[in-house]
């Protein structure tokens, strides 16, 4: 089997942090091209990665014959735009979330998809063991009737996470945190961080059918909300809340899911899951029973391998695609349009997973 050939369009904290670490580790494939702005950061990049080659134009790589697939790392607004010239051009896509700060550009992208045979993987990937099993005790009724749920995904902001990538990629300033510019990033916190904590629950729970939202900016040097709540009713009434922000210097990454016979939480920045459920139905005082659920059943992957095993089997992955990233989306632009409102706003779209 010959290896699937990779192009990476953005050479940015992304790629560096994320995309290109796990795709040296990825079985059956490998970069062969890096696309982007700045050449001493592609020679940085092609030389911690061992990639062959770079190139400063993006149409150039996803034009190239040799190229099998592409892996969109670029700011928000450019997604949809270079996912699009991708799928035409035949590639595989592995988006970058969130997948647009449009919804018409989302759905145009959704139809692309559907219209082509290309796999296209849309982060975020929350198809992690703890969220399969999480799930799995939810259809099994070990829960109960759900009533509600709650995520939060929040961190110190970017301006900590490209500390981190300053030393990745061995600068020593980045004077372009285009994350606090309005006219380059277009969405603030709830695009950048919310969108890990609405895709957990979606992910669980399935369609959320409104949303309240409530957006501040508390601390950054910018004109876009930092920090973020949100109301979230779903199918079957079940009440979800969701907080994000750049204004959490501990951060946390975390859920939980509550039911009538108990619940299940996911400890922050932990890949564990604990299930809760009362040792008496007449003590209200009396201790839970608490377990750690195990998760060995369901494969403990990242997105470039699922991606790349999605490819190799001719289909679609099954949560984290194109059509639960346009839900997502519309979710946050619902969310936006409740906070200028001051108005819960319907969300039209479902997901089927």
């Amino acid at each position: 089997m010959e290896k699937l050939r990779v192009g990476v369009i953005g050479a940015g904290g992304i790629a560096a942090k994320l995309h290109l670490p796990e795709m040296v580790t990825v079985e059956d494939a490998e970069v062969v091209v890096i696309s982007g702005r700045r050449e001493s950061r592609l020679q940085t990049l092609c030389k911690k990665f061992d990639v062959p080659r770079w190139s400063q134009s993006y149409e150039e790589v996803i034009a190239d014959p040799e190229i099998d697939a592409v892996i969109v790392a670029l700011p928000h607004p450019l997604h949809v735009q270079y996912g699009l010239m991708a799928l035409d051009a035949g590639k595989h896509v592995h988006m970058q979330k969130p997948l647009s700060t449009s919804l018409e550009e989302a759905d145009q992208f959704v139809k692309a998809v559907e219209q082509s045979d290309r796999t296209v993987l849309a982060l975020p990937f929350v198809a992690r063991p703890h969220v399969h099993a999480a799930r799995k005790l939810i259809a099994d009724g070990v829960l109960g009737q759900i009533s509600s749920a709650h995520a939060r995904f929040s961190h110190g902001g970017p301006e900590v996470y490209y500390a981190t990538i300053q030393q990745i990629l061995a600068e020593e300033t980045d004077d372009d945190l285009w994350f606090f510019d309005a006219s380059k990033a277009d969405v603030g916190a709830l695009f950048d961080m919310g969108v890990y904590a609405i895709a957990t629950l979606v992910t669980v729970l399935g369609s959320v059918v409104n949303v309240t939202c409530r957006m501040s900016t508390v601390a950054k040097p910018t004109t876009l909300e930092d920090t973020a709540s949100l109301i979230l009713e779903f199918e079957d009434g079940i009440l979800g809340t969701a907080e994000t922000g750049w204004c959490d210097g501990a951060r946390t990454y975390e859920f939980s899911i509550h039911g009538t016979k108990g619940k299940v939480v996911n400890p922050s920045l932990t890949s564990e899951l604990i299930h809760c459920r009362p040792s008496s139905k007449i003590d209200e005082d009396a201790p839970l029973e608490e377990t750690l659920v195990d998760t060995s059943a369901w494969p403990d992957v990242h997105s470039h391998q699922h991606w790349v095993d999605c490819i190799r089997e001719g289909v679609q992955p099954p949560l984290s695609n194109a059509s639960t990233a346009r839900h997502i989306t519309e979710i946050m632009l619902r969310g936006r349009e409740s906070a200028q409102s001051q108005c819960t706003v319907d969300v039209k779209s479902r997901v089927t997973h």
